[in-house]
């Protein structure tokens, strides 16, 4: 039996909703793999705004949170969000479930984007950078198809920068580091139609190191 608040309010509402979107997304999940198969495949979970200035997800709770979805082979990649999984699709099934399942732990959104093995793998072999340092090159993923604002951009580039849309995501070069870049502050304006989550080049290829440790990718 729940107790009331000071002013008649359930203190436990808050924890019986959590339950209930991560049941939901349990729910989904299993809907899917019933109506299309247990055929699985390799994907990559990337979070946004999740830990450095945002939302604290613990890695090892948000492993637990895929694994109760059913997924396979379920591996993290440091505190910024990032997983490599086996699952039934597709990938829009795939995020929904694990948005509820955040959402029922955390009580708010984090936005997640799902990217096939081979999706992932192709956004990785589009860069056109060679940087020195792999983190001096950064790869945005889109979630939709991304709208560069040129004058914008050329007014706030450094002129070592270069930024560029190839694959349906945002590739960005910046040699002297993005922590004082005019550029990376503004880059949610520069960018347009889309949200947008960043990775440098060496998280990147670790995660497409850690795809080709699981298998076949598709």
């Amino acid at each position: 039996m729940s107790c009331p608040g000071p002013n008649g309010s359930d203190h436990s509402a808050p924890g019986r909703a959590r339950q209930k979107s991560l049941t939901t997304a349990r729910l989904m999940a299993t809907v899917w793999r019933m109506q299309n198969g247990d055929s699985s495949t390799n994907w990559v979970a990337l979070l946004r705004g999740v830990n450095v200035g945002g939302v604290a997800v613990e890695m090892a709770a948000l492993r637990g949170l895929a694994e109760g979805l059913g997924w396979g082979e379920v591996k993290s990649y440091i505190a910024s969000g990032n997983l490599v999984f086996r699952a039934a699709g597709p990938a829009e099934g795939l995020r929904a479930a694990l948005e509820a399942a955040l959402a029922g732990r955390y009580g708010r959104a984090i936005p997640v984007l799902i990217l096939s093995g081979e999706g992932f793998r192709a956004a990785l072999a589009a860069h056109p950078f060679q940087p020195e340092r792999g983190n001096q090159s950064h790869v945005f993923f889109c979630w939709d198809a991304p709208v560069l604002d040129q004058a914008l951009f050329q007014a706030l580039r450094a002129p070592d920068e270069d930024l560029r849309v190839t694959g349906g995501h945002v590739h960005f070069h910046a040699p002297g580091g993005i922590g004082r870049s005019k550029l990376a502050e503004r880059l949610g304006k520069v960018v347009t139609g889309t949200e947008i989550t960043g990775r440098n080049l060496n998280t990147v290829r670790k995660l497409a190191e850690m795809l080709d440790a699981g298998g076949q990718t598709g």
